[in-house]
């Protein structure tokens, strides 16, 4: 500590630095395969393909910088998980007619930012439904980290011990300690993928490949109305959950705009459809972050220059964070998490009026229910809405007729 009691830059910056850090590994490496095998499956080269690393790294670290700096609230983004599932399903369209859907797809974006549309949609969400979403969409993080002990007992086991003395020693700095401890137990055990770190080309610097985009309207409506809907049911609508069951107020429209923008500029480069997060994103909102909550933004802002760093190094880098194993990212996701849990849960079941609504609304986003292409997210937040609504509405009756007199 200085004089007077501030904090040194040291002290302000780590915990934000080792929180935007796991963001990035939980995002990146829970989900760039499934990029990759989306890029694929429309006939993308390996540059293609590194371009679209190249891309999205770009896009969601430039926004993720940007929004944070403007609003210094914590405002991360993230590629479309189940967007890349619908690409990688799609069939009978060129890589260029994905691309020209791709562009629709973030015009669509942009109009519901800029009509605030989507805004006025999560005004109307009661905040124990948006909680009881927020813990829904993460405990099976919590779950999953869980279930690696049956395949990595002494990995998991040592990085929850490193995680309870964490707490109870040092919780500033609980989470950094059981990645560090995770590493190393990693190491011992032989558990690095040493294909990962000696792959040709590693940290090479990525090159962008233009795709010019080509317009049909079997991609309009085959693929660019779809990854729309998914992209706002199942990744903006928890993304704005995350923020506001965090306490933050962040504006809605201008930040979909933006992710909107962003992908129709770097479409054609490989960057399919940019969201707001929300699993990394309560990450970077918790209490690992930092104490002071109004300086948690700094941790959003940190993964916004490491995703930078990755999409300009392209896939090279990738492989490097694939090279950490399986069952180190889900408890190191699952216990930076935990935090976030406790609190949407508690949030969600305070309220004893909507109570029932937000169980619902937690069980049915925890199943995993995938109806329509659309994922349990958004159809968690429907069944709690309809139970809220059956629960709380009050049917108007007919006064009484007037008695005749006597």
């Amino acid at each position: 500590m200085t004089a007077g009691g501030a904090r040194s830059a040291p002290e302000r910056w780590l915990p934000p630095l080792v929180a935007g850090f796991v963001a990035v590994l939980v995002g990146f490496t829970s989900s760039v395969a499934l990029v990759l095998a989306a890029a694929q499956n429309l006939g993308a080269s390996s540059a293609q393909m590194a371009s679209w690393i190249w891309a999205l790294g770009l896009g969601m670290g430039l926004s993720s910088m940007g929004l944070s700096w403007w609003y210094r609230q914590p405002v991360l983004t993230a590629w479309s998980t189940p967007g890349a599932a619908l690409i990688a399903g799609t069939s009978g369209l060129s890589l260029a007619e994905a691309t020209g859907a791709f562009v629709v797809c973030g015009l669509f974006i942009v109009l519901a930012g800029v009509t605030r549309a989507f805004e006025r949609l999560m005004d109307r969400i009661p905040q124990a439904i948006a909680s009881a979403l927020l813990a829904g969409v993460l405990a099976r993080f919590g779950l999953d980290a869980a279930g690696a002990v049956s395949t990595a007992p002494l990995l998991v086991l040592l990085m929850a011990l490193a995680y309870v003395l964490g707490r109870r020693g040092w919780p500033r700095y609980a989470v950094p300690g059981v990645l560090l401890v995770g590493v190393a137990v990693a190491v011992a055990q032989g558990r690095l993928s040493a294909a990962a770190l000696t792959a040709p080309g590693l940290g090479a610097w990525a090159l962008p490949v233009l795709t010019v985009p080509a317009w049909s309207w079997q991609a309009v409506i085959g693929l660019a109305l779809p990854l729309f809907v998914v992209t706002m049911a199942s990744q903006n609508l928890p993304g704005v959950a995350a923020q506001r069951a965090a306490g933050y107020r962040i504006p809605v429209s201008a930040p979909i705009a933006t992710t909107g923008l962003l992908t129709v500029l770097l479409a054609p480069f490989g960057a399919y459809a940019l969201n707001l997060a929300a699993i990394t994103a309560a990450i970077c909102m918790g209490r690992d972050a930092g104490e002071d909550p109004v300086q948690r933004w700094r941790a959003a802002f940190c993964a916004g220059v490491i995703y930078t760093v990755l999409g300009l190094a392209g896939a090279g880098v990738v492989q490097l964070l694939l090279a950490f194993p399986r069952e180190l990212v889900l408890v190191v996701a699952g216990l930076a998490l935990l935090g976030t849990i406790g609190n949407g849960l508690a949030a969600a079941l305070s309220d004893e009026r909507q109570r029932d609504a937000a169980v619902i609304t937690f069980l049915v986003t925890l199943s995993g229910l995938s109806l329509l292409g659309i994922a349990s997210a958004f159809w968690g937040m429907v069944a709690g809405g309809v139970a809220a609504l059956v629960q709380q509405y009050r049917f108007r009756t007919a006064p009484p007729e007037p008695r005749p007199p006597a």
